[in-house]
């Protein structure tokens, strides 16, 4: 019984199977083993095949045909019997290990033939049945080592590259489509076709991996319209493979223009400047790797060239540098010297080994340059292990912060050596491909971005701190400046300040005497501007101030000034230091400062050096009387180095011509001001006045 019933779904099974193959339209592809005459036989409709063989390959270079200038083993009527024989039918899931396209079958270097570079041969037979209107295309192989022409019975129907040159110039593999020439057959194409495809693989490419060489998928053969929508396809899995790296180049454009961002923040910090420029180095080798492998703007060589000569040791040693200025390091000082020597030597050594000059350096070179460019890296590498373990030793928890971005940036350079270690080198999620330098380059950069985040709020921290003794020194220097309008017996005296900055370098004292009712006024400018110059300032005017109390003779107090400043570094100033008593008699003094007007005039006086230079330096000193309405002004030099939108000086013809009708202090410094102030503006102006009488206590 279990027996028939077994019988009898045989027989209905088989039913089956008959109906369904009438059903079929007969246009579908159907490709039938290898005849006896050694042709792949196809009947082609609507579709698309695969040839994956057998093909006949052969190393080597065709000779030319005298007569017609084709290569003879384009021929179809060539003898390639005793060519080799190669499958391109690729196991099953099968991917490049390198860009994780589909269907890939090693190449020659795996089948019998490693070490070799140049030209090869492959050559298929088939036998072509199709409609008469039919377009026939053939898309070339979709992974290829590295460029090929491809020949239809003889006939060059179109190549990948260009041979025009000699070595032919070679491109990142890219999806190519051909169409075939009509048949000369009346009512069906019918015939026995020979495609021929030469190939031209560089020196260079035998360092990528132990299976490259020739053809790594099989072309394609079918209608044109098919064939389109396959070579669409194949460009669309291209286009994914190397999405990956325009998504790195965006990101690290990102950081790296966020990175210079910073130094907004905080201009002392110059390590922002070198990570920003780092990463937008990197994100340039990424975006290299786009344009060449999607377009044919440059060849293959050129990306290789620039990331490999160029790109990646400047990064390398450029990680170097970003922690010897992350943990402002000063020694060891050879440092910088021995990477000015490493750097172009690494550049040198890595171009040599890459086989791209084979026609001037002979490629069994290559692996003497290899192992000079290993030997390099390892010692940027120490030199990066050196600074980061300094910088342990010196800044403790930072230091160890620092050491995973230090150990994924040696990672990042040693790539090429994890794959021949067998150790992998490539993923391809979601057919994207992503490479261990890239994963390591995005770890090293999240690790970064926390250091750098922590980096940022000690800074603005310290900022803050330091905004904070500006504006507390800015109290203090608006404490120690004189009223803007002070009346004496017999004299009236205006004042007018205006820093440059939020702390100025300009200082002046008015002090009344106490017995004699002489007055003394002091006026100065410290080299610099800002905080610093704003503690000298305050210097200055305690000085003054303690001085002006034992004995306030103008040179007496210069040469005391002097005393203080020397042995400070840059701590330098000019001053101008006068008395006048009730009688309106002047005795001045003057170490560098700009002489004073009197009556819209200026006043000859000898030259002198600045406090601060030496301790022996002697001032100039004069006698003059102010009489009734004579008034006399003091300036800082702020007022005519004041310049325009255009670059010209406010200039003395300038402040001559408006001491003539400016009446307060106020109006002199608001039209350099206006003018276009660069430093610090001070004015004091003194009138003599005898029915002046002094207030009363």
């Amino acid at each position: 019984m279990v027996r028939r019933f077994r019988s009898s779904f045989a027989w209905l099974v088989l039913s089956f199977c008959a109906v369904l193959a009438a059903a079929l339209p007969a246009d579908l592809p159907r490709a039938s083993s290898a005849q006896s005459d050694g042709a792949l036989h196809i009947t082609l409709g609507q579709s698309v095949i695969p040839l994956y063989g057998p093909w006949r390959f052969t190393v080597g270079d065709s000779p030319i045909d005298p007569a017609t200038g084709t290569p003879l083993w384009a021929e179809p009527g060539f003898d390639d019997s005793k060519w080799e024989t190669v499958d391109l039918t690729p196991k099953r899931g099968a991917i490049d290990p390198i860009a994780g396209l589909s269907g890939y079958v090693p190449g020659w270097a795996a089948k019998g033939h490693h070490g070799y570079w140049g030209y090869a041969w492959y050559r298929i037979r088939i036998q072509l049945q199709a409609r008469q209107d039919d377009k026939l295309a053939l898309a070339g192989p979709s992974d290829v080592d590295d460029v090929y022409q491809a020949f239809d019975n003889g006939k060059l129907v179109g190549s990948f590259g260009d041979f025009s040159n000699n070595p032919p110039t070679v491109y990142f593999t890219e999806p190519m489509m051909f169409q075939l020439p009509p048949s000369e057959s009346e009512s069906a194409r019918a015939s026995t076709q020979v495609l021929a495809i030469r190939v031209w693989m560089e020196p260079s490419t035998l360092t990528e991996s132990d299976e490259v060489g020739g053809l790594h998928t099989a072309p394609l053969l079918g209608q044109m319209g098919a064939i389109s929508a396959q070579h669409q396809l194949r460009w669309d899995e291209l286009i994914r493979a190397y999405a990956g790296a325009l998504i790195e180049g965006l990101v690290f454009s990102l950081l790296g223009v966020v990175a210079l961002n910073l130094l907004l923040f905080d201009r002392s910090d110059p390590v922002y400047l070198w990570i920003g420029a780092l990463l937008l180095l990197i994100a340039a080798g990424s975006y290299l790797v786009v344009v060449a492998t999607w377009t044919q703007w440059i060849g293959g060589n050129s990306p290789l060239v620039i990331r490999e000569g160029f790109l990646y040791p400047l990064v390398f040693a450029g990680w170097v540098m970003v922690w010897r200025v992350w943990f402002r390091l000063r020694r060891p000082s050879w440092i910088p010297w021995v990477l000015a020597v490493l750097v172009p030597l690494l550049m040198v050594s890595n171009l040599l080994a890459l086989n791209l000059w084979f026609t001037v350096v002979p490629p069994r070179l290559s692996p003497a340059f290899v192992l000079v460019s290993l030997s390099l890296r390892v010692a940027l590498t120490v030199l990066m292990l050196v600074t980061a373990f300094q910088g342990i030793r010196e800044h403790g928890l930072e230091g160890w912060a620092a050491l995973p971005a230090v150990v994924l940036a040696g990672i990042s350079e040693f790539y090429r050596e994890l794959s021949f270690l067998h150790i992998l080198n490539f993923w391809f999620p979601f057919g994207i491909q992503i490479t261990t330098r890239q994963l390591a380059d995005l770890l090293l950069v999240a690790v970064l971005a926390v250091l750098l985040l922590r980096r940022l709020v000690l800074s603005v921290r310290s900022q803050r701190r330091m905004a904070l003794d500006v504006k507390q020194a800015q109290e203090v220097q608006q404490v120690i400046l004189p009223e803007t309008r002070m009346v004496f017996p017999g004299l009236v005296v205006e004042s007018e300040y205006r820093p440059a900055l939020e702390v100025g370098g300009d200082f002046f004292q008015i002090i009344p005497g106490k017995t004699d009712g002489t007055l003394l006024i002091v006026a100065g400018d410290v080299t610099g501007k800002g905080l610093k110059a704003g503690m000298l300032v305050a210097l200055l005017v305690g000085a003054v101030r303690m001085g002006a109390e034992s004995n306030p003779d103008p040179l007496f107090l210069l040469q005391a000034l002097n005393r203080r400043l020397l042995g400070r570094g840059d701590a330098q100033a000019t001053c101008l230091a006068l008395t006048i008593a009730r009688d309106g008699e002047v005795t001045l003094a003057n170490a560098g400062h700009m002489p004073p007007y009197l009556n819209g005039e200026p006043m000859t006086m000898e030259g002198s050096l600045p406090l601060g230079i030496i301790e022996s330096a002697e001032f100039s000193v004069m006698h003059f009387k102010l009489n009734d309405e004579d008034k006399l002004v003091l300036m800082s030099d702020g007022i005519a180095e004041a310049k325009d939108s255009e670059g010209r000086l406010f200039g003395f013809e300038r402040v001559h011509e408006l001491l003539r009708y400016a009446k307060s202090a106020s109006e002199v410094a608001c039209a350099a001001e206006s003018f276009g102030q660069e430093d610090d503006i001070s004015v004091i102006s003194v009138t003599r006045n005898g029915n002046l009488v002094p207030a009363a206590a």
